[in-house]
């Protein structure tokens, strides 16, 4: 590696090139549970999109994969490098360039995380509304997984909110996509194409991001019910409501258990309820006008009730907060509490109470334990997998993807494939689908360094 790393110090100076001892741990995982960490043979830290380029340039030159990375908050796999690869850290491309309150867009380089994005539209009473659960993630991560969170079920995901991007080419070309438009009909939209594309396609190196007002007013309804069934059919009934919730979550009875307890959140239920409730629906409801949000509570409270629900609790605001950051942190319950795997899977909302009575029957015939929560307003479940045996786990995870898509469904919402679902996704996946995505990827990368482990064998 002499050689290269000579000529990538050349392009970001030799003290933003980290090899042998100075290359941490950190840089050869992120926080899939089912993955092997790589540690990279180098690490470099480009302060510009020109540096970016320079070190795209060098690796292509001698063939050197290249793996892009942020926080390192990744749940599928995308953010290990290979062995003998190159991670490109954005830890130095970390300044918010702009923001615009006339257009209501951001600007910003791929190392900011969204903990200070927040902190930078509320300054302005704007936000971005994509919240994954990790407020550490970074923006660069979020597009190249178009990560999704619970605020999806009204806002959309990331690619919902990515206007535009710069992007360097495994080439070292730099290129521009989109802008400040909230619409455009000119060609191939690129933007789209490499959002979720897992680094695998190019290296962002900034976006611009829509904003919008900042609700001052929230209202935050837990709603117990019987059976996860009730929870499940409950859901597009409040969809169709018309309330336009800013959460709609589905949490099941042992999930509620263990994230409050692992918080040591008291919520206040009687013993009876939490005994009787096998499943949660938790709405949140916001507005502009707080006589508008009482109306809209109590609309929902009636409608909750029709639908079955045991009883009604309209938290307070540290509750509700505290609560709804538990949900968020649900993965770091479910890895403390020894899951070996996490899965994601996507189905259309009306399916989600047969898709959970298909998982449980799954679980229940390998011998397993699969529990979870999930964003049941737009279909995405969230599954804690306890199988040790890596054998009869692979059969049940692969038997959870294909339920999945029989019912017209995905593998992934929001994680990604990475490499730690790979393998079922080239399974499963419609031959012809692979090959037109191995024939883009050729077109984006004649060399095939960015991330070959991932999405895609190389």
């Amino acid at each position: 590696m002499s050689d290269i790393v000579t000529a990538l110090a050349d392009v970001v100076g030799a003290d933003q090139v980290l090899t042998g001892e100075r290359v941490s741990a950190d840089y050869g995982h992120d926080e899939a549970l089912s993955t092997t960490a790589h540690r990279p043979s180098a690490v470099v830290r480009p302060a510009s999109a020109a540096e970016v380029s320079g070190v795209l340039r060098v690796a292509s030159a001698h063939r050197v994969p290249v793996t892009a990375r942020g926080s390192g908050s990744g749940l599928s796999g995308a953010a290990v490098p290979e062995p003998d690869g190159l991670v490109i850290s954005f830890e130095r491309m970390n300044r918010i360039l702009e923001i615009d309150t006339d257009n209501h867009v951001a600007v910003v380089q791929p190392g900011v995380t969204l903990a200070e994005l927040d902190e930078a539209t509320a300054a302005h009473r704007l936000t971005y509304p994509v919240y994954p659960g990790e407020l550490s993630a970074s923006l660069g991560g979020n597009v190249a997984t178009n990560a999704g969170g619970m605020r999806a079920v009204r806002y959309g995901v990331t690619r919902t909110q990515v206007l535009g991007l710069e992007a360097a080419l495994p080439t070292g070309e730099v290129i521009r996509t989109g802008g400040k438009l909230v619409k455009a009909s000119s060609g191939y939209d690129l933007t789209q194409l490499i959002i979720g594309s897992e680094g695998t396609l190019a290296v962002v190196t900034e976006a611009t991001l829509r904003l919008y007002p900042r609700p001052p007013h929230q209202a935050t309804v837990l709603a117990p019910f019987r059976t996860v069934d009730e929870v499940a059919h409950s859901v597009p009934k409040v969809v169709a409501s018309g309330l336009a919730p800013l959460i709609l979550e589905y949490i099941d009875g042992l999930t509620m258990g263990a994230i409050t307890h692992a918080q040591g959140i008291d919520l206040g239920l009687p013993d009876e309820v939490k005994e009787t409730a096998q499943a949660y629906l938790l709405v949140m409801l916001e507005s502009g006008h707080a006589d508008r949000l009482d109306v809209d509570t109590e609309r929902l409270g009636t409608l909750l009730t029709e639908l079955g629900a045991i009883d009604l609790y309209v938290l307070p605001g540290t509750s509700a907060r505290r609560l709804v950051e538990a949900r968020e942190q649900a993965f770091w319950t479910s890895k403390a509490a020894g899951a070996n795997d996490i899965i994601d899977v996507v189905v259309p909302r009306a399916a989600i109470a047969e898709y959970l009575r298909i998982s449980a029957e799954i679980a229940q015939r390998h011998g397993s334990y699969v529990l979870g929560c999930g964003h049941a307003g737009d279909g995405n479940v969230h599954l804690a997998v306890f199988q040790a045996d890596d054998e009869v786990r692979s059969a049940l995870l692969r038997e959870l993807f294909e339920a999945s898509m029989k019912l017209g469904g995905l593998i992934s919402g929001e994680h990604g494939i990475g490499r730690s679902k790979k393998r079922y996704f080239l399974e499963l996946t419609d031959p012809t689908t692979v090959a037109l995505m191995r024939r883009i990827k050729s077109a984006f990368d004649p060399e095939g360094i960015l991330n070959p482990s991932v999405l895609l064998n190389p």
